[in-house]
């Protein structure tokens, strides 16, 4: 090995290092993996997790409430974990020092199969509590993160966790690193004898398919018979200022494929043939006709986008044999999952005549609209923005979904994070006054949701 390399890192630390399970991995299950580390199979490459195996090294021994007090040093740690989803790369185990030393009862959770690929890939997920009684509060959020690839536009390693020109960088600074650390940094500003209980609820798999994260833990939790009374989740809601949206609800959405089937021939003799590209186009005329809505109280009209019409027939004198219509709808509180498939079928039913075996219809619901009555929940947040950055929220449903989808039928959920400007896109950064900012709302909150709780 050439002197100018230090020794190879663990693999944990490593972004070039074969996936799977993090080492060591501390569980309140399974304790200490045994066995020496496995370790990167690059040297190039070490330098750089070297240098940032300060930032991610803390055990619960090192953090006091003072030092979580900041949030930016526990946000670099949490960046320089390359949790891209399914990995967690360490990510959960900063988390899980950091509420150890608050004081937290810490539980890891992991489904999914081990060394699994795609939907059963493993997902390790993390939920703490201290305190007793109720009204329980939770704070819910992801430390997954979407890939940075090196052909992404990234003008820095995105897990370095840089910090230039009052801007803290890296891959998921905004979605949601940030917030987990200002949440943590409000909670190390309570006394730490604070009676009032809180849960956290942080999974790895939001940016993925969402299968073994936020829905499994909430599982976990019913049949362990505990309970969260209120939600707080940190996704990034703000459009371009720190105070300016409070989610209170989102959209539902459900994908569809409609494939109508006909029989294949030639153009002179069409009589010959039964041409869908026909049933096609009188379909999408159909389902473009008029809006869904108008809107409701807390909603935007719904929006049915068609993203895909294929036929695939390059030939110019060819009737195809079958033609497939792609769609998205985000949809409000008008509607259901079940309804708009029913809608969808009506449509598909009537461009084909009546003829139920002329088409099939396959549809996937990511979730559900839903919204959360503005309430003592909203209030308390709205005035906590207000006092910290002089502005009072609008209260949203826009954007797409979140494990909010999930919580909401355990439990009353809001959302409030960071600004999503540069969410998910190369160099992503949040600045460091919003992380401050953001702590000091999150503290003025828990304060008034704890010394009076419902």
């Amino acid at each position: 090995m050439p002197s100018s390399f230090p020794a190879p890192c663990p693999a944990s630390r490593c972004p070039m290092a074969p996936r799977g399970r993090v080492w060591p991995a501390p569980s309140s299950s399974s304790g200490w993996m045994n066995g020496p580390a496995p370790r990167c199979p690059s040297t190039i490459c070490c330098a750089i997790c070297r240098a940032k195996e300060s930032l991610v090294s803390p055990l619960a021994s090192e953090w006091t409430a003072d030092a979580l007090a900041d949030p930016v040093p526990l946000a670099r740690a949490l960046i320089a974990c390359p949790s891209v989803t399914p990995a967690d790369n360490g990510a959960l185990d900063v988390v899980q020092a950091a509420l150890t030393a608050l004081g937290f009862a810490v539980e890891r959770l992991s489904f999914g199969e081990e060394g699994g690929e795609g939907d059963q890939a493993r997902v390790d997920n993390l939920f703490a509590r201290r305190g007793s009684g109720r009204p329980v509060l939770a704070f819910a959020g992801h430390t997954d993160v979407v890939p940075a690839p090196a052909d992404s536009g990234w003008t820095r390693d995105p897990f370095a966790a840089d910090v230039e020109d009052g801007l803290l960088y890296g891959r998921g600074a905004v979605d949601m690193k940030g917030a987990i650390a200002c949440f943590i940094a409000a909670v190390a500003r309570l006394p730490r004898d604070h009676p009032g209980p809180l849960a956290f609820l942080i999974t790895g798999d939001e940016e993925g398919p969402a299968l073994h994260g936020t829905v499994r833990v909430l599982e976990w939790m019913q049949a362990q018979g505990i309970t969260v009374d209120h939600c707080l989740v940190g996704e990034p809601t703000n459009p371009e200022a720190l105070g300016e949206a409070l989610k209170i609800g989102r959209r539902g959405s459900l994908s569809a494929t409609i494939t109508l089937r006909g029989q294949g021939g030639h153009v002179a003799y069409p009589h010959r043939a039964d041409n869908p590209v026909h049933r096609l186009v009188r379909l999408a005329a159909d389902l473009t006709a008029a809006p869904l809505d108008r809107g409701s109280a807390h909603f935007e009209p719904s929006s049915m986008q068609l993203t895909s019409l294929d036929v695939g027939n390059p030939t110019p004198n060819l009737i195809p044999a079958q033609a497939r219509v792609t769609l998205n709808i985000r949809f409000n509180d008008h509607h259901t999952g079940a309804s708009l498939q029913r809608w969808l079928e009506e449509r598909a039913l009537q461009a084909c005549d009546g003829r139920r075996d002329a088409f099939t219809l396959v549809t996937k619901l990511s979730g559900e609209a839903f919204v959360t009555e503005p309430g003592r929940l909203t209030t308390l947040l709205e005035d906590a923005c207000l006092a910290v950055v002089g502005r009072r929220p609008v209260l949203s449903t826009s954007g797409g979904t979140s494990d909010a989808r999930f919580i909401r039928a355990v439990c009353p959920v809001v959302e409030f994070g960071l600004v999503g400007q540069t969410m998910h896109k190369a160099d992503e950064a949040v600045a460091l006054a919003d992380l401050e900012s953001l702590t000091q709302i999150y503290h003025r909150f828990l304060e008034r949701y704890l010394e009076a709780p419902e």
